[in-house]
């Protein structure tokens, strides 16, 4: 059975994201998000967060996001749970990014594509101008086939 396990954070980024590579070669990026949650009497909760996101996005966040960012995200929750060195039962929650993207509520954000090479991997981190007379602006291209 399918269900939706989707979540949409806002919040500041915590910690430095770590960029590692599975034995695979695939990439995976870990880091922090809190968030604050102000009750009825004023008083505010933080709340604390892992996130780990992979391949490009992975990448594409190691460059971009550091400590005190605000951003937002988009992903689902995952659920793991282990036993520690002394036998006792551990559990945590994570979120698995989809998206990751900074907020521009109090900042402002200068964003460039990563131009893609034949076989879809990031060429370049320079943006891509090129506008193909889309209404969707410049960078998006029209499909040459029609999409059914």
């Amino acid at each position: 059975m399918a269900f939706d396990n989707n979540i949409v954070l806002v919040g500041n980024v915590t910690r430095d994201p770590e960029l590692r590579f599975t034995q695979g070669g695939a990439a995976v990026c870990s880091f922090g998000i809190a968030w604050n949650q102000r009750s009825n009497q004023g008083e505010d909760k933080a709340h604390f967060f892992d996130v780990s996101c992979w391949r490009d996005l992975a990448e594409n966040v190691a460059e971009s996001v550091t400590k005190g960012m605000r951003v937002v995200i988009y992903g689902r929750l995952d659920y793991r749970n282990w036993e520690g060195p002394n036998g006792e039962k551990r559990s945590a929650v994570q979120i698995v990014a989809d998206e990751v993207s900074p907020s521009i509520r109090w900042a402002t954000a200068q964003v460039s594509r990563n131009e893609r090479s034949e076989g879809g991997a990031p060429r370049s981190n320079q943006s891509n101008t090129s506008n193909t007379g889309s209404d969707f602006g410049a960078g998006y291209e029209i499909p040459d086939e029609e999409p059914f």
